[in-house]
């Protein structure tokens, strides 16, 4: 459809017009893909220490909403037959004198997965971000009624910080606490069934050539006696693509 408007000033005549495309759907599409030497979820290994492939495919509107899904391969070395993840969220933004506030959630899903084993669960979050001059700040708030594998109700707080170094180049920190109801159930409780837990990371991330390279060193205060494997330092490198 071609809409013209005429517009008068003098000894002016000005025809103005704008295309409308009456087939295309509102907002934007975007998504990404992956490979990563592993995959670590709040510092523990979902990949059983194997390498991941990752993708993504979001929608999101001039409005501040969004959705979207992300997918991995896992192996939770248990033989219950999960060895995918997706996980479904939305959500939306608004900026408020600088401070960016997102409110959403998340529904991680395993398809294949036992369903006795309750892996499925759904996550609520509430986000913040603030950017200076040199570094973008963010935190965020997530808790689950049910968290993984029916361990009880769950909450996780985390806070991040992004700081360009060189041109392409980036530093990343993380540090995030989690609290889990039945730690004993998700398997970090054998010594303390009320223990919570820390994960921090530091990395680089490098954009070239229309991909994003990153190196993280990632671990937690979990000890051998809290958990017997997977949750130790470890180094993930990863290339990503996203169109």
């Amino acid at each position: 459809m071609v809409v013209a408007t005429l517009s008068f000033a003098p000894g002016n005549v000005h025809l103005a017009k704008a295309d409308e495309d009456p087939f295309k759907l509102p907002g934007n599409f975007n998504g990404s893909f992956g490979i990563f030497t592993e995959y670590i979820f709040r510092g523990i290994t979902q990949s059983d220490e194997h390498p991941a492939i990752q993708g993504s495919f979001d929608w999101s509107h001039d409005k501040g909403f969004y959705l979207g899904v992300w997918g991995s391969n896992v192996d939770f070395g248990d033989g219950d037959q999960a060895n995918t993840e997706f996980d479904w969220y939305g959500g939306v933004t608004r900026e408020y004198y600088g401070v960016a506030i997102d409110l959403g959630f998340v529904y991680y899903t395993y398809p294949g997965a036992n369903d006795v084993l309750n892996y499925d669960f759904f996550e609520y979050k509430v986000g913040l971000g603030y950017e200076l001059s040199m570094v973008a700040l963010s935190a965020s708030v997530n808790y689950s009624p049910e968290y993984f594998g029916g361990t009880g109700d769950a909450t996780y707080m985390s806070f991040d910080a992004d700081a360009p170094l060189l041109q392409g180049v980036g530093l990343t920190a993380h540090l995030g606490r989690q609290w889990i109801t039945d730690s004993a159930a998700f398997g970090i409780g054998a010594v303390d069934p009320t223990r919570d837990y820390l994960d921090w990371s530091v990395g680089l991330t490098y954009s070239t050539n229309g991909f994003d390279l990153s190196l993280q060193y990632i671990d937690t205060d979990l000890s051998t006696s809290d958990i017997a494997d997977g949750a130790e330092g470890t180094a993930v490198f990863g290339i990503t693509k996203s169109f």
